[in-house]
């Protein structure tokens, strides 16, 4: 069961509600799930879908992805599901906005995902202004994060997720979990409506560092809360202290929040390459 002293929420970053129930045994509780294209394609039914080299049509694999959900959101029926829309480098935010306003209706309590991009921040802002859940993905910088505050100025809490991958900016060298501190810092000078989401979590210590940073989310894979629960679901105390000592630190950036979304610098390698990434997972399910 849930710890005292843990206020950061928990959820699962998976696409196989086998997995989910599996890990609502283990721990006792869920605050959510986030999916995307590549964690669906790594579903169990896919993958023996897959197997006999039968692939899906265009409107199989979206059924699919929707029963998968509606499944999630049951489970889960007072939490959060994110449900990724497809985009790759050449989707236009008004086909974006089409895909989020078709699965904001799948089930009672979706957060779209859409690409920290100049598409996808605009599609996130109509979104939002037309009442729905938005969770902005593939956010690697501060400054990516400032232009989700800006565009989604007039939401109310709980409505904007941002998801800084942490383990993506390990890979390279580079100390992710500074990223989720800096972030959290800059939105405390503004109006509190975008929620922190730790996303892309590898190791176990990036799930309790989230904690100690009070981020408002962190989603982890399976295995890293099988490992949490062998840890007996421990939340870090003040005496807790993260190794980061291979990793380049990020720097803080003083930022001002009132500019507007597209005055700030988005353009991120590791964004491209997580769109090309999510995009090619996706068409290996569809029939040519």
């Amino acid at each position: 069961m849930r710890s005292t002293g843990l206020n950061t929420r928990i959820f699962l970053d998976g696409g196989d509600p086998k997995e989910t129930r599996e890990i609502l045994e283990l721990l006792g509780f869920l605050d959510g799930q986030t999916t995307n294209p590549t964690l669906i394609s790594r579903n169990a039914e896919v993958k023996a879908r897959l197997s006999k080299n039968k692939k899906f049509s265009v409107q199989e694999i979206y059924e699919f992805y929707r029963e998968v959900v509606k499944e999630l959101a049951a489970l889960i029926p007072e939490g959060s599901i994110s449900i990724e829309v497809y985009a790759d480098k050449n989707t236009s935010a008004k086909e974006m906005l089409a895909q989020g306003r078709q699965m904001y209706h799948w089930i009672p309590n979706a957060h779209i995902k859409f690409p920290t991009t100049a598409e996808g921040l605009q599609a996130a802002k109509h979104a939002v202004e037309e009442g729905m859940r938005v969770n902005m993905t593939l956010c690697f910088t501060q400054a990516q994060a400032a232009a989700v505050y800006a565009a989604t100025l007039g939401a109310r809490r709980g409505q904007v997720l941002v998801s800084p991958f942490v383990g993506r900016l390990d890979d390279r060298g580079e100390n992710g979990m500074d990223l989720i501190g800096n972030i959290i810092k800059m939105y405390k000078q503004g109006d509190n409506h975008v929620e922190v989401l730790t996303a892309s979590v590898r190791t176990l210590d990036h799930l309790l560092d989230a904690i100690a940073l009070k981020a408002d989310i962190v989603t982890a894979p399976a295995k890293i809360l099988h490992q949490w629960s062998s840890n007996s679901l421990s939340v870090p105390d003040v005496h807790f202290k993260y190794g980061a000592e291979n990793l380049k630190p990020i720097p803080y950036k003083e930022i001002d929040l009132t500019k507007s979304w597209r005055e700030f610098n988005i353009n991120h390698d590791l964004t491209d390459a997580g769109l090309k990434s999510f995009s090619n997972d996706w068409n290996s399910l569809i029939q040519a």
